[in-house]
């Protein structure tokens, strides 16, 4: 497997929001988006214009901080929301049924850091930082090791 990686400039939320839905477009079950950056740096304002965009009806989409995991019903594939943000140990991650998920449903996964070892080797790594620059931008490393990446990430910059 290969690694790449792309930096993207978000300048707006509706940036962020536009890149999403063009992502959420390619996603079909078993792929795993992981979500990583600080408090306020953008992963469920992604997560959220995502999830809604394979809605038929969107429906208001809550961050998953005190439930965990969010699922829906999407005309591909029922979709896990997870943020991992609390938990302590691997055996919690467990618990939560993620890693059957990530093998039938379409999953995103917010502070991926706490799944250790239990992190899908093929998943794509988002990373959202905050622009020192400019209040409203983000700063986004996309990364992956799997060759489907490659081919999603260029159908996505060019559609």
């Amino acid at each position: 497997m290969t690694n790449t990686h792309k930096e993207i400039l978000l300048r707006r939320p509706e940036d962020t929001a536009n890149l999403a839905t063009r992502i959420g477009a390619l996603l079909v079950p078993g792929d795993c988006v992981l979500l990583a950056g600080p408090i306020g740096a953008g992963k469920t304002h992604f997560a959220r214009h995502l999830i809604q965009s394979l809605q038929d009806v969107p429906e208001d989409v809550p961050s998953p901080t005190f439930t965990l995991v969010q699922t829906y019903d999407t005309a591909t594939s029922e979709l896990w929301h997870a943020d991992l943000y609390r938990l302590t140990a691997l055996d919690e991650v467990e618990e939560l049924g993620l890693s059957d998920a990530f093998e039938t449903a379409i999953c995103l996964v917010e502070w991926p850091d706490r799944l250790g070892d239990l992190a899908p080797p093929s998943a794509l790594h988002l990373a959202f930082a905050t622009d020192p620059s400019c209040e409203t931008s983000r700063i986004l490393t996309c990364s992956w090791s799997d060759p489907k990446w490659c081919a999603k990430m260029e159908q996505c910059e060019n559609g």
